[in-house]
C-alpha cells in the first residue's frame, strides 16, 4: 500500500471565487478532514451552522472571525489558532481576511455527513 501525499497550499482557488472552496483530504467512517479556503467570505446573514458532529478548525494561513451563539465577542483566529466547535455549537463566520486567502484545516468527528 502506498501513502498519499499533498500540500495544503497547492491549487488554491482564485481570489475572486464566489464561494469558499471545500476540499476533502481524507475520510473514514465518523471522520472527515478537509481544507477550506476563504477569500473575504462570511456566512450569509441570519444563517448559523449547527452540526451533529464535532469540528476542530485550525487557521493555517490568513485570519477569520467566528461568532459563537451566546458569546458577546467575535472569536478572532489568526495563523496557528485553532478552535473546537462541539456538537450543537451554533456558529457562523463573521469575516475572513479580504487581502489574501484564509486556509483552514478542518477535522470533523462523530456522525459526519459526506
Amino acid at each position: 500500500m502506498s501513502a498519499d501525499r499533498g500540500n495544503l497550499f497547492e491549487h488554491l482557488p482564485e481570489p475572486d471565487a464566489a464561494d469558499e472552496e471545500f476540499l476533502l483530504l481524507w475520510a473514514r467512517p465518523g471522520l472527515r478532514v478537509e481544507r477550506i479556503v476563504s477569500h473575504g467570505h462570511a456566512t450569509p446573514p441570519g444563517q448559523w451552522y449547527d452540526q451533529a458532529w464535532d469540528e476542530w478548525v485550525l487557521v493555517v494561513r490568513g485570519s477569520a472571525g467566528l461568532r459563537i451563539e451566546g458569546r458577546d465577542a467575535t472569536v478572532e483566529l489568526r495563523e496557528g489558532d485553532w478552535l473546537l466547535l462541539p456538537v450543537g455549537c451554533r456558529h457562523r463566520v463573521e469575516w475572513t481576511a479580504p487581502a489574501g486567502p484564509t486556509v483552514w484545516l478542518a477535522i470533523h468527528a462523530g456522525e459526519v455527513s459526506p
